[in-house]
């Protein structure tokens, strides 16, 4: 079929090529994948942190409402009651818009992150 064994050395060549290749994609998407990776589970542990921080801000700041209203209103329990009903309300704000305000920014973090292939455009 072959004119002589210079074309099998080719043809091995090749298939030597071919497979270093393959091995070399193998790698640069587990790299790929290790940087995506990295990328979202930081945004998570930055998510988490500034949840956490806000949480407490939020603990405080309700605390402090409570004793200034308790002045106008002239009962603690007052005060209480009108801050737990406003935690109730922004709590189910929140759930009414939860897909404007949580879902749909999380599928577009996603969707950037793992779908874009800006860095393969580039020169």
């Amino acid at each position: 079929m072959f004119a002589n064994d210079k074309s099998i050395d080719n043809l091995q060549d090749l298939f030597k090529e071919f497979r270093k290749y393959l091995e070399l994609q193998g790698q640069y998407l587990r790299l790929e994948a290790i940087e995506k990776l990295t990328i979202l589970l930081s945004t998570l542990i930055l998510i988490f942190i500034l949840v956490t921080v806000g949480v407490m801000a939020l603990f405080y700041f309700s605390f402090m409402l409570v004793y200034v209203l308790a002045t106008a209103v002239g009962s603690l329990i007052a005060g209480y009651a009108i801050v737990g009903i406003l935690l109730i309300a922004i709590a189910l704000l929140i759930y009414r818009f939860r897909v404007p305000l949580i879902f749909q920014p999380m599928v577009n973090f996603l969707a950037r992150l793992f779908l874009d292939d800006t860095k393969k455009t580039e020169p």
